[in-house]
């Protein structure tokens, strides 16, 4: 699906980690209700997929960033920034 219902995984990188789960729980939910049609199911199913995907990117940078956090000279804490691409 293409529409503006459906933003193209492109579209995906624009979305928050918080927008992005909320959307795949809504995908979630209206899948395990069972209503949907069948094309429709596939649809939100690959729209799904590449949200948990998204997700997933944006918590391994968030990870990469804790571990990156280190004790500076004195006992100050000073974060190197990771991208969050």
């Amino acid at each position: 699906m293409t529409d503006a219902t459906n933003p193209s995984a492109a579209d995906l990188s624009g979305l928050s980690f918080e927008q992005a789960l909320a959307e795949l729980e809504k995908i979630v939910a209206e899948l395990e209700s069972g209503q949907a049609p069948l094309e429709r199911s596939i649809d939100i199913y690959e729209r799904g997929a590449a949200l948990k995907a998204h997700c997933e990117k944006k918590l391994e940078a968030a990870r990469l960033k804790v571990e990156k956090i280190v004790l500076g000279q004195g006992g100050a804490v000073s974060a190197e920034a990771a991208e969050f691409n």
